[in-house]
C-alpha cells in the first residue's frame, strides 16, 4: 500500500509541476521581451497574451494551457492502466473508486499550479485554459458542453472574463445533469469557485461597467499574487 499511495502522491505532485509551466510567460518573454505580469491584468494566461501578443500567440498558449490539463489526467488513466505498476495496486483497492477521486485530485492540483506557478513565485493565469483542458480528458461531454457555454457568452457579449465565469457556473450544473460521480461534482464545485474568485478583479469592472471586451486593453495593470 505505500508504494500505491507515493504512486499517487507522485502523480499529484508532477500535475502540480505540469499546470505550473508558465506557457504565457515564456511566450511573451520570448517574443516580446518582456514580463506578461507587468502588462494588462498581470495574469500569465491566454486572454492576457491575445492583448499582448495578439490572436495566434493567444490561441496557442490557450491549446498549449489546455494540453497541460489533459495531461495531468492522463496520468491518471496511465497509472491505472500501465502493467507494470499493476502488480503494485494492493487487492483492497477499487479502481473504479480510486480513479476519479484521484482524477479529481491531480486535476485540482494542476489548476492550483497553474494560478500558483512554482516558477513564478507563486504567481500565474486564472486557470481557465486548463480547467478546459482537464474537463475534456474527464469527461469530453462536460468539457464540450462548457467550452459551448463559453463561446456563447463570448459571442454575445465580447467579454473573455464573462464568459469564463459562466463557464465555470455552468460545470456544476452539467456534472449533475450527466449524473457524474460525486468526485467529478465535487470538482465542478471547487474548481468553478476557484476560477470564480481568480476573476475578483474583473467582477469589480463588470459591476463598474469598465471591464474591457476583446480586442480593448485593461484599464490597469494587476498583479496575479
Amino acid at each position: 500500500m505505500a508504494i500505491w499511495l507515493t504512486l499517487c502522491g507522485a502523480i499529484v505532485v508532477i500535475a502540480y509541476l505540469l499546470g505550473s509551466f508558465p506557457t504565457g510567460y515564456i511566450a511573451v518573454k520570448q517574443l516580446k521581451g518582456i514580463d506578461i505580469r507587468q502588462v494588462g491584468s498581470g495574469s500569465t494566461g491566454a486572454t492576457n497574451v491575445l492583448r499582448t501578443l495578439g490572436k495566434g500567440p493567444g490561441a496557442f498558449v490557450l491549446v498549449l494551457d489546455a494540453l497541460k490539463g489533459v495531461l495531468a489526467i492522463a496520468l491518471v488513466y496511465w497509472l491505472f492502466n500501465f502493467n507494470p505498476i499493476q502488480n503494485y495496486i494492493p487487492p483492497t483497492v477499487d479502481a473504479q473508486v480510486w480513479q476519479p477521486w484521484l482524477i479529481t485530485i491531480a486535476g485540482l492540483a494542476a489548476i492550483l499550479g497553474h494560478s500558483k506557478s512554482i516558477f513564478l513565485g507563486f504567481t500565474g493565469g486564472k486557470s481557465v485554459a486548463i480547467s478546459l483542458g482537464i474537463l475534456l480528458a474527464m469527461s469530453w461531454q462536460i468539457g464540450l458542453a462548457t467550452a459551448v457555454v463559453f463561446a456563447i457568452v463570448v459571442a454575445i457579449s465580447r467579454i473573455v472574463s464573462l464568459s469564463s465565469i459562466a463557464g465555470a457556473i455552468a460545470v456544476s450544473i452539467f456534472m449533475v445533469i450527466l449524473h457524474q460521480p460525486l468526485p467529478y461534482i465535487l470538482f465542478g464545485i471547487a474548481g468553478g469557485l476557484y476560477v470564480i474568485l481568480r476573476h475578483r478583479p474583473n467582477i469589480e469592472r463588470l459591476l463598474a461597467g469598465t471591464e474591457p471586451k476583446i480586442g480593448q486593453n485593461v484599464p490597469t495593470p494587476e498583479q496575479t499574487t
